[in-house]
């Protein structure tokens, strides 16, 4: 089920794709036998998942490549698995008021916490955006938390702090690095500032070569990072206000599950333009790949001197 899964960012639901019929087939093809109801019987004692009515929160944006994408993702981390490179979903929380603001969700307390009647953003402390990184197969979480604007530049700046504080140390003889992230938003595929720091701040500055796979329009719930990190930080401070972003990165840090989930935060104060535009010279410059499978959404990115051909990219200048 670990590519098959999807999950809400805000809560602890989960669901699969598959039904219990296809999952007992699959599973037929591979010498394993259990029944449908058994397979239902399992995903609800030993997975959690049970089964839900509909809800209208899904947008009609389905793209006609979306299985083959989700395909070629789960091909893409199973080959940077058993290279022993490191892979990482990342992804831009939702803004937070910092202050004396409602919080949805409920707390254990004796008394009911009062916060202010409105939420105006004028009387906030600070805007704050939690931008992630998350490792799937270490079930580890980096978090940086920002106070400026969701910018390309400021999402590559915090995979730079993960790969300085946690990276470099956890894979030491790192060549390679994978990124799940959505195709919108600071980290979008359209985004010309995103591809040019990666070559700047990433390839050229570590001397490896980082490989980009986006998930589908309107398929981000996918993202690992959604419902493995996301979820649980928004469950552990549910109900308490963030007065302060010391308390916001208390929340984060304490994060914990019992499959074993660690996250690390830090605050990032360094303030962001929103008027960088990347003009054609300069994404000349990038040393870039775009995958014959859907280039749009997968490419490779390498360092600077990196050569490269349809045949091998195996040859250094």
């Amino acid at each position: 089920m670990a590519d098959e899964t999807a999950g809400d960012p805000m809560k602890a639901l989960k669901w699969t794709r598959k039904s219990t019929r296809k999952t007992s087939r699959e599973l037929k093809r591979r010498k394993i036998s259990a029944s449908p109801r058994t397979v239902a019987r399992l995903l609800k004692k030993q997975l959690h998942f049970s089964l839900k009515g509909n809800r209208k929160v899904i947008a009609e944006t389905q793209h006609p490549d979306r299985d083959r994408q989700f395909k070629y993702v789960a091909k893409m981390r199973k080959r940077f698995a058993a290279a022993g490179e490191p892979e990482i979903s990342v992804d831009a929380k939702k803004k937070e008021l910092i202050g004396n603001f409602y919080n949805p969700g409920q707390a254990w307390r004796r008394l009911v916490d009062k916060v202010g009647d409105h939420d105006f953003r004028s009387t906030a402390i600070a805007i704050a955006t939690p931008y992630g990184i998350y490792e799937k197969r270490a079930n580890r979480g980096f978090v940086v938390v920002g106070t400026s604007h969701d910018t390309a530049e400021f999402a590559v700046d915090n995979i730079v702090s993960w790969l300085k504080n946690s990276g470099t140390r956890c894979y030491r003889k790192i060549k390679e690095l994978l990124i799940l992230c959505d195709t919108g938003g600071s980290n979008g595929y359209r985004c010309r500032a995103w591809k040019h720091a990666i070559q700047q701040r990433l390839c050229d500055a570590f001397g490896i070569s980082v490989t980009v796979c986006h998930y589908p329009t309107g398929a981000s719930k996918w993202n690992p990072i959604e419902h493995h990190l996301f979820s649980q930080i928004s469950i552990n401070w549910a109900g308490k206000p963030l007065r302060s972003l010391e308390i916001m990165l208390k929340y984060i840090r304490t994060t914990k599950t019992q499959t074993g989930l660690t996250v690390r935060a830090r605050l990032n104060k360094k303030r962001y333009s929103t008027c960088i535009k990347i003009d054609d010279d300069q994404m000349a410059e990038i040393n870039i790949r775009k995958h014959k499978v859907l280039p749009n959404w997968n490419y490779t990115i390498y360092p600077t001197g990196y050569v490269w051909n349809t045949k091998s990219t195996s040859s250094k200048k």
